[in-house]
């Protein structure tokens, strides 16, 4: 039987930070136009936190049925690559972890909804969320062997996820609020970018077509260059936009995003990278939490 390490690590801690920084923009979002809940906030940290861990759950099943990590894999062993946990394990594991966000889920749109239209409308986008947590390595066509992670990555833990999180408490949604949506899913893609620039070998070996196997390392150290410096753009567009003042705090933030992206695309050594992703996780972290406390008090 597993023990609770290999579960812990197989729930990958170093991305979660990702599932707290996205509800976090969304809450000050909320906060900041007078309309926070708490108890909503804390049921979008909770569910997107499970989205999170189901989506890594499903990565590791997903690209042990596909052969996928091998030996040569230079991020973290799995749990399941040791040997410490079977493929019916993960999968039961996949399926718990998949209804207790599906229940968190519904718990957040009874708690938040006012409408019909709004019980329907995140319904759906939850399930799909869910469905899309799966699909990315699970089943005969799996979208992230196709290159479409990162799009997939964008969306869900950028602009669905603060907007979301932003209109169940404030019960509106208007234009600027997609500026820091979209620099939280420039944020979460330039994470998972690290991870696929790391492992880009070994994809491709397995036929795993991320979109840097499609487009080589070199134009992926691009790639994340062009995440980031889009994510600082959209933070400057908005403080322009509500709060010069805030500018102040994106400066802060533009100087970490360029000494990452500095070393991410003069470093050719995939090996160099492993440590990058927690790293780049919880950059993305602290990037939208001083964001948010930018917006808050000044």
């Amino acid at each position: 039987m597993a023990s609770l390490k290999s579960w812990f690590d197989t729930a990958r801690p170093k991305t979660l930070p990702l599932a707290v920084a996205i509800i976090l923009t969304g809450s000050a979002l909320a906060q900041w136009s007078g309309k926070f809940n708490w108890a909503i906030t804390l049921l979008c940290l909770l569910t997107a936190t499970l989205l999170q861990i189901v989506s890594n759950f499903a990565n590791d099943y997903g690209d042990h049925q596909k052969g996928s990590d091998t030996a040569e894999r230079i991020g973290p062993l799995r749990g399941i690559q040791q040997g410490q946990m079977t493929a019916t394990e993960l999968r039961n594991g996949l399926i718990a972890v998949s209804l207790a966000s599906f229940v968190s889920g519904a718990s957040l749109i009874a708690l938040a909804y006012e409408s019909v239209s709004d019980l329907i409308a995140f319904a759906v986008l939850g399930l799909l969320a869910i469905l899309a947590a799966i699909t990315y390595t699970v089943g005969k066509k799996p979208y992230g062997y196709l290159g479409l992670g990162d799009i997939s990555v964008f969306l869900f833990f950028g602009l669905l996820a603060v907007c979301g999180t932003y209109y169940l408490q404030a019960h509106s949604l208007s234009a600027d609020i997609f500026l820091p949506a979209a620099a939280c899913g420039f944020l979460s893609t330039a994470v998972l970018n690290i991870n696929n620039l790391r492992d880009i070998e070994q994809d491709r070996k397995a036929g795993k077509n991320t979109l840097i196997v499609r487009i080589g390392a070199e134009n992926g150290r691009i790639y994340h260059c062009i995440l980031l410096a889009s994510a600082v753009l959209c933070y400057v567009l908005f403080a322009l936009w509500h709060k010069p003042l805030l500018l102040l705090v994106v400066v802060v933030i533009a100087v970490l995003l360029a000494k990452h992206a500095a070393f991410v695309y003069h470093q050719k050594d995939p090996m160099a990278l492993r440590p990058m992703l927690g790293k780049m996780s919880m950059l993305a972290l602290f990037s939208t939490a001083l964001f948010s406390l930018g917006l808050l008090i000044l």
